[in-house]
């Protein structure tokens, strides 16, 4: 089965992370996210990937070359400007071919069963599945009522608090048929959770299958933390980390023998200078933490400067920061 990496989103959310790069490429547990995305499908058989770009294309480059060093062929479409999920699968319906295929919102950590919900899509026949994951407070979300087949029976957005039907939201991975690209408008934005769903939850085409597999969008600085200490802590199993709640340094990163480092993510060349303190934290490459310097539960960009003696709680930088 080929899988669509839909990666094509300004990030907006992430900025200033995202000023300079995909939100796609940043790292978790020191690895670019898209890379986690990689290895989930490998571990289900699937080597044949098409990346769906728009923002910041070129910075795919360095992982489309390492995606074939470990045996993933990578074919990329790209939008001047997005059109949205469907949109985007639009696009890209030149490499899809005439069988069922899946799609994966590019911005989602997960380690759902695949190959379990292509069963459930054979045996169920329907044109498309969603991936459901379980969410404690669904009036922020859309939530997916299903009849006890799995069929899809309706698409309810943000319910009020205490009033949903099931806590259950699109986790943006979809398997789908072909067919399905006949309903996509050509050349226009196209929401496929607003505009090609619904009609094939009428018909009675659509089903959803739950998953309680680990599930993360990294789309907000809070989430993308949280996703990096959950590596840290095992709560979402990598290669990449221990899993015994321990940092992860890269081997480049120089540590004085008296600074804290505890849970965070430090990247290749950063220095973290004597009687600093750096916890529950991401550090992407070549930051500096002065003398004395605190950083708790931020995310900083690369080449970030933190002076000698600064406190930084809860705050995300963007490339190049001078934090006093």
């Amino acid at each position: 089965m080929k899988a669509l990496l839909i990666a094509g989103g300004f990030g907006t959310r992430l900025r200033p992370l995202t000023n300079t790069r995909p939100k796609h490429l940043l790292p978790i547990a020191n690895r670019p996210h898209i890379e986690h995305v990689l290895d989930l499908l490998q571990s289900h058989g699937i080597d044949e990937v098409v990346l769906l770009t728009s923002y910041l294309a070129e910075a795919f480059e360095d992982v489309i070359a390492r995606a074939g060093s470990r045996g993933v062929r990578v074919g990329v479409t790209h939008e001047e400007d997005p059109r949205g999920t469907a949109g985007a699968i639009k696009n890209a319906e030149a490499l899809i071919g005439d069988e069922t295929f899946l799609a994966v919102n590019g911005d989602v950590l997960s380690k759902v069963d695949l190959t379990a919900v292509f069963e459930f899509h054979r045996a169920s026949e329907a044109v498309g599945t969603l991936v459901l994951t379980p969410v404690e407070d669904p009036s922020s979300f859309g939530v997916v009522p299903t009849d006890a087949s799995g069929r899809v029976l309706r698409f309810v957005e943000k319910p009020p608090p205490g009033t949903a039907e099931t806590n259950l939201i699109n986790a943006g991975v979809y398997v789908l048929e072909p067919e399905i690209l006949a309903s996509i408008p050509p050349d226009r934005a196209v929401s496929i959770e607003r505009e090609v769903f619904p009609p094939l939850a009428e018909e009675g085409r659509l089903f959803a299958t739950p998953t309680d597999a680990y599930w993360m969008d990294i789309g907000t600085p809070e989430k993308y933390l949280r996703a990096n200490l959950d590596a840290i802590a095992g709560r979402f199993p990598t290669d990449a980390a221990e899993g015994d709640g321990s940092s992860i340094v890269a081997g480049s990163a120089t540590i004085a023998p008296d600074a804290q480092v505890s849970s965070a993510c430090i990247g290749e060349r950063c220095v973290i200078e004597a009687g600093a303190i750096v916890s529950g934290s991401v550090l992407l490459d070549d930051v500096v933490v002065s003398p004395g310097a605190r950083v708790i539960g931020s995310v900083l960009g690369e080449g970030v400067r933190v002076s000698e003696g600064a406190s930084v709680s809860g705050l995300t930088a963007g490339d190049g920061e001078k934090i006093s």
